[in-house]
């Protein structure tokens, strides 16, 4: 499913314009982004969580060269699914 397919889902399931689906659709992205770049967690009761992970720096090997080099430390997404929508991906 691409975003232009769930803005239509969400404006048939809505009842609202396919636009202002897709405001709706970017306002809540834009927000968990934001949340999750300032180091906040956000729960969708029954959906999922969005954090933050950390990664340290460590040290890799260039696959060409076989010398070693150092891999800087990282934030990264992170989601968590809740039961829920785990249930619901299982059909139980």
């Amino acid at each position: 499913m691409t975003k232009a397919d769930l803005i239509d889902k969400m404006a048939e399931a809505a009842d609202i314009s396919k636009a202002a689906a897709g405001k709706a659709l970017d306002g809540a992205i834009g927000a968990i982004t934001k949340a999750v770049k300032k180091g906040d967690k956000v729960s969708l009761v029954g959906f999922g969580t969005f954090s933050q992970s950390k990664r340290k720096a460590r040290k890799g090997r260039n696959p060409r060269t076989g010398e070693t080099i150092k891999i800087a430390a990282a934030k990264l997404p992170k989601f968590s699914a809740g039961k829920t929508f785990k249930d619901a991906v299982n059909n139980k």
